[in-house]
């Protein structure tokens, strides 16, 4: 219809007859899209049309129309009618059916763990600390005896920001700024999201890492030895044993690697690649050094420390074969977690 040639009087009274002949819903329905709809609607048409009538003609036009968009919108919203569902919704609930129970949420098979991680070291005696995932690199290396030349410091293994800060590459960070306000004797456990530029079966991005410390007088390497060896069985069972190798870490002298027996079998086994043994994680007696930078004196004091992967130890315990299915969101993988 030409907006030019059109009289709102006889279309109002057209539409109210419509109206006052409406019997059903779907009646409803299609003359609320024939004035309405998007597409075909008279009501958008007329709208549509008032952007190229001539300008001395729109003040009369576009009030002509408003009415009668108004009309046609308000008898349509208050008629009876509207209230009443189609046909096609009143069939799709069938009351006789029985009820439907939403999805629980539970916790993560990681948080799991570390539950159980943290657990162990709260009964003995350790407190658990916090701190930042933007890291200075005075927190993040220099206070832990890595110098500048450390290949770990590298751009290609950490995550900068543009004014020098980083992503905490360990929560070692943690370990020092809990010794600035601390006095020996004491015992600590820092658990927390780290960063690091890595990505593929056995390695994330991010992932998770749960470091402890203690600090006191006469402590030695076999403490750190029986504390090792009492969590490793705790989490894997009273007949794990543990092995540690001689290796290198910038902020404990000596350090060891720390391995498990393989609690997937007895005499090897594709998880241990038939060595009897799994790596878990890395240790050592705290550096001078790093003692020194706190203010703590090494000639008093010794300590001990040790770092861990959440993710690592829940690969070995869940037997979970590849570390991105933690962060995927996959119903199938999760729901038999969720009675735990």
């Amino acid at each position: 219809m030409n907006i030019m040639e059109w009289d709102s009087e006889n279309a109002s009274s057209t539409f109210l007859a419509q109206v006052s002949d409406l019997a059903a819903k779907a009646d409803w329905e299609n003359l609320r899209v024939a004035y309405l709809g998007k597409k075909n609607g008279l009501v958008t048409d007329l709208v549509e049309q008032l952007r190229n009538v001539p300008r001395e003609e729109k003040p009369r036009l576009g009030k002509a129309v408003n009415q009668f968009k108004s009309l046609v919108e308000k008898t349509l919203q208050d008629h009876p009618l509207a209230k009443v569902e189609s046909s096609a919704a009143q069939k799709v609930f069938d009351y006789t059916l029985p009820g439907y129970q939403p999805a629980m949420g539970s916790l993560h098979p990681l948080t799991l763990i570390q539950d159980r991680m943290v657990e162990f070291f709260v009964r003995q005696g350790y407190d658990v600390a916090e701190g930042p995932q933007i890291e200075t690199a005075y927190y993040n290396f220099e206070a832990l005896n890595t110098p500048e030349s450390h290949p770990a410091r590298d751009e290609q293994d950490t995550f900068y920001f543009p004014d020098g800060r980083l992503l905490r590459t360990q929560t070692s960070g943690v370990q020092i700024r809990y010794m600035e306000t601390h006095q020996p004797p004491f015992r600590m456990i820092a658990p927390g999201k780290v960063y690091r530029r890595d990505d593929d079966i056995t390695h994330s991005p991010m992932f998770h890492q749960l470091e402890g410390l203690v600090v006191g007088e006469g402590i030695t390497f076999s403490d750190l030895k029986g504390t090792l060896q009492a969590f490793s069985r705790y989490l894997f069972g009273p007949e794990t044993q543990i092995r540690l190798r001689p290796s290198y870490f910038p902020f404990t002298e000596p350090s060891a690697e720390v391995d498990v027996s393989c609690p997937f079998c007895s005499s090897g086994c594709r998880t241990c690649k038939q060595t009897r043994w799994l790596e878990i994680l890395g240790s050592g007696m705290v550096d001078d050094n790093v003692l020194k930078g706190v203010g703590i004196d090494p000639e008093r004091y010794t300590g001990f420390a040790f770092g861990m992967g959440i993710e690592r130890i829940a690969m070995l315990a869940l037997g979970i074969p590849d570390i991105r299915w933690f962060y995927q969101n996959d119903r199938r993988f999760l729901d038999p977690f969720s009675w735990r």
